[in-house]
């Protein structure tokens, strides 16, 4: 397999450093050409994961997505959602015919309310059996650190997923693999705008006692939206029976990409959707809290997205509908958790 990616902030730098650390070649995406220059130069990332130094023989530098298919059969995407259509900018059909994509996206376009897979099939007519999704959890800072972490590769075609998934695999990274394209693509929207709650519930100064009802409570709404959009894995304690060439557990609701990432993106410090949210809580404006942070919190646009896509679905979301109240109907942080409390159980 022949890699590339497309974009240069924390996540891509991470799956950059995995990639190479397993030997392989890569054309490299990056914002700039000061960016390129630096790497060629200092070897490491200028403003995200500064810590990681690459072997630059296995880096092919370009400031041009074009570029990147043109050298690439497997070209991974990790861009903010809500910027993914500029970086696309000129591509065509026909630079993407045969391509298989590896998204890294955890959001939804917002134009269109759509996910990856739906844009690049409308736009590009790019299959679903091209498609992958690369998901968590996996804070690029615990990549960075080499602190054991866990990725879920999905695609309908099992054993393809699995031998892209293998390519990722290092000590310090273990991979998983279902065909839960959609559930897992919901999920990583979802658990970002819970997380973005749990840091407006920090910053409003609730504690942990309320955080874990809180985050419980948002675990039962995500899996009711899911299991309406069609998601598969919902059931807890419930398992697929495994042939013997693949044993172990199917993965269900419980696994590291539905409640695993719901629960770290909640509580871990690293979370910038929590830091977005915290700072909400703790009286910013949103338009205040996107400039200070130097990263995109993804539970904003997706935040909106999920309240217009459940206009249809009339799925039972009290908590991110307030979520999305308040940070786009100017609802108050601490009147909107008010309410917030009273559906909890």
């Amino acid at each position: 397999m022949i890699f590339g990616m497309i974009g240069s902030g924390s996540w891509g730098t991470a799956l950059v450093k995995i990639l190479t650390d397993n030997g392989h070649k890569i054309c490299w995406c990056v914002r700039n050409e000061k960016m390129v220059q630096h790497l060629e130069k200092r070897h490491h990332n200028p403003n995200y994961l500064s810590s990681v130094y690459f072997d630059t023989s296995l880096l092919s530098l370009t400031t041009s997505p074009a570029s990147v298919f043109e050298q690439a059969d497997h070209v991974l995407i990790a861009i903010p959602s809500a910027y993914l259509k500029d970086s696309l900018e000129g591509i065509t059909e026909d630079t993407l015919k045969g391509k298989k994509i590896l998204s890294a996206v955890k959001g939804i376009l917002p134009d269109n309310n759509q996910l990856l897979n739906d844009f690049l099939q409308s736009a590009y007519n790019v299959s679903l059996e091209r498609y992958f999704t690369i998901m968590g959890p996996c804070h690029a800072e615990e990549v960075a650190a080499e602190k054991l972490s866990y990725l879920t590769f999905s695609g309908i075609n099992e054993d393809e997923t699995a031998a892209i998934a293998n390519c990722f695999k290092t000590p310090y990274i273990n991979t998983v693999v279902n065909t839960d394209v959609y559930g897992v693509q919901y999920a990583a929207v979802l658990k970002n705008i819970y997380a973005l709650g749990s840091g407006i519930a920090h910053g409003l100064e609730y504690g942990d006692n309320f955080l874990s009802v809180f985050i419980a409570n948002c675990a039962d709404e995500m899996a009711g939206f899911l299991r309406l959009a069609g998601a598969r894995n919902i059931e807890v304690g419930v398992h697929a029976l495994k042939d013997e060439m693949h044993p172990g557990k199917s993965p269900n609701y419980a696994a590291s990409v539905y409640m695993g990432d719901l629960l770290v993106t909640c509580y871990s410090l690293f979370s910038r959707n929590r830091t977005f949210g915290n700072m909400i809580g703790k009286g910013y404006s949103v338009h205040a809290a996107r400039l200070e942070m130097n990263m995109y919190a993804e539970g904003y646009n997706a935040s909106k997205c999920i309240f217009q896509i459940n206009r249809e679905m009339k799925s039972e979301m009290p908590i991110a509908e307030t979520i999305y109240r308040i940070l786009w109907e100017k609802l108050p942080a601490e009147e909107g958790f008010k309410l917030i409390e009273e559906t909890l159980i």
